[in-house]
């Protein structure tokens, strides 16, 4: 039996492990949270600032239109002023000019030029025909990447000192021109194309991408940060998450601990018990309610598990059949009831003792052998030992009806137990498979009530009557109740608290004995009384 300290340890690794699950799922669902919410701002600000790129690209875009359009002579003051004059209107944009056979011919900052100034290699040239530049000496400013765009003669300059939207660190931004195969603006890390020139998410070699194409403009904007700077910025949201997970895993353990020790625990003790022969039978009298004969006595098991706590037949039973060692169970109830009663049975061939099989006892092919074995080893005739299938646990399979027809065949009598708790009674009674019903307490309780049941139980006998089935009233309690039947000429057998309480075999033998001390003494008084008055009447 597990002692105590084993108890402890046992209780000690559940919660442990417990804690330990739950901060690792706190930890895992943060940090899928964490991931996510990452995300969804990552899209924010590629959002935000694909709104400032279009913005940029309208603008510039109607300043190389009106240029395009511009009446005054190349380079003139006037074309020269008209530069300014958008310039100064601009947000976006700090120059603007003329370029003629790769030269720069005038600006609006520069004005008018005495030596042109050529033009290196564009960066890359758009579908349109546009020309994308990133270093040209006239406006570089120290290491920061200023962009210019050349469409036909004229150019434009884009600020790098326009207060546009920047990403928090260690958040970084990529933009791009979908028809180029180089960036023109942002960070330069080493990114597949295909996450730079299409929307979407992506998570490659522990980043996260977000990437957002203009639907009016070539423009994609990328915003993408490592996962392991995310985490890292998110460290106290974690640490939270590991926290509640923990708490809740305090919560579970208790919870896991309850239901293991409750019913996996149980179902290994009740195991230990079935092989050590721990169950123990107790017996109780069911009897005629006329003259109080007791006919018979059901065996009901009982168990107390090794916390000494005595555990509800109908709980331990279904644990058996569900882990499918109810037949052990069966076979030692069996057994032990024929060992118990083996003299009674003997002395009183009308002596009856009911056991308790269940649905799957019926089923097992083993069922039958067992219970002719165990009679061959008691020398127990089969008419001194009935079965009781309860109706909660009916098999509606053709092998359990075979069954019960054998154990009639047999000489055994079959009772329903719980008649009318269920649906499957009527589905018996048709196949004619009982010889008895065993009427419900609960129906015996509604006597003397308003309760439907009550109403009920007349049916129930007269019904019985009529299929000529054998009737036994369980849970009579009181005086009232055993009136209804012996009062009502009821012809019925009885079982309940008024006639006998379930006890051990040896106090059933000596209730017994006493019972039959006082039968026979009144038989041998009415026999004396009986002569003493053939004494009179012949003198």
């Amino acid at each position: 039996m597990p002692t105590p300290r084993k108890h402890l340890l046992e209780i000690s690794i559940g919660m442990i492990a417990a804690i330990i699950c739950g901060a690792l799922i706190g930890y895992f669902a943060s940090r899928a949270l964490v991931l996510q919410m990452t995300q969804a701002r990552l899209r924010q600000y590629a959002q935000q600032t694909l709104t400032e790129a279009d913005t940029a690209s309208l603008e510039s875009r109607s300043m190389l239109a009106a240029m395009k359009t511009a009446q005054a002579s190349f380079c003139s003051d006037d074309d020269i002023a008209s530069f300014r004059n958008l310039i100064f209107l601009s947000e976006y944009l700090k120059e603007a000019g003329r370029i003629r056979d790769g030269r720069i011919e005038c600006s609006a900052k520069l004005g008018r030029l005495k030596d042109s100034i050529p033009l290196p290699k564009p960066d890359f040239v758009r579908s349109d025909g546009s020309k994308i530049y990133t270093k040209l000496d006239p406006f570089r400013i120290g290491d920061m990447t200023v962009v210019s765009l050349q469409l036909g003669d004229a150019y434009i300059v884009f600020s790098p000192y326009i207060e546009t939207h920047r990403a928090p660190a260690p958040v970084h931004s990529t933009v791009v021109a979908i028809d180029a195969s180089d960036q023109s603006n942002g960070a330069s890390p080493e990114i597949n194309g295909q996450i730079l020139n299409g929307s979407g998410n992506f998570h490659p070699d522990g980043n996260i991408f977000v990437t957002l194409c203009s639907d009016h403009y070539s423009n994609c904007i990328t915003e993408f940060v490592a996962v392991s700077d995310a985490l890292l910025a998110a460290h106290n949201q974690l640490r939270e998450g590991e926290a509640v997970g923990g708490l809740f895993g305090v919560g579970a353990g208790f919870i896991g601990i309850f239901f293991y020790r409750r019913r996996f625990g149980m179902v290994s003790q009740l195991r230990r018990a079935v092989r050590h022969g721990r169950l123990r039978l107790v017996y109780q009298s069911i009897v005629n309610p006329v003259n109080g004969h007791v006919v018979g006595a059901e065996a009901l098991s009982r168990w107390t598990n090794e916390d000494g706590i005595e555990v509800e037949p109908n709980a331990f039973i279904r644990i058996a059949e569900e882990h499918k060692f109810v037949g052990a169970i069966t076979k030692q109830v069996v057994r032990q009831t024929l060992r118990d009663f083996r003299d009674t049975m003997l002395s009183h061939p009308g002596f009856r003792i009911s056991v308790n099989v269940t649905a799957a006892d019926l089923d097992d092919e083993r069922f039958l052998p067992m219970v002719e074995d165990e009679l061959k080893r008691a020398q127990v005739p089969p008419e001194n030992l009935a079965v009781e299938i309860c109706e909660g646990s009916h098999a509606r399979t053709e092998g359990s009806l075979k069954t019960i027809r054998k154990l009639r065949d047999r000489g055994h009598r079959v009772l329903l137990d719980d008649f009318g708790t269920g649906f499957s009674s009527l589905s018996y009674l048709s196949a004619n498979a009982v010889d008895a019903i065993k009427i419900d307490n609960d129906f015996t309780h509604a006597i003397g009530t308003d309760e439907s049941a009550a109403a009920v139980l007349p049916e129930i006998l007269a019904m019985a009557k009529k299929l000529k089935l054998q009737v036994v009233v369980e849970g009579i309690e009181t005086t009232e109740q055993a009136k209804y039947f012996t009062e009502g000429g009821w012809p019925i057998l009885a079982q309940g608290w008024f006639f006998g309480r379930p006890v051990p075999y040896e106090v059933f033998h000596d209730w017994l004995a006493d019972i039959e001390r006082r039968e026979e003494a009144m038989a041998q008084e009415i026999e004396e009384a009986r002569n003493s008055s053939s004494d009179s009447h012949a003198a």
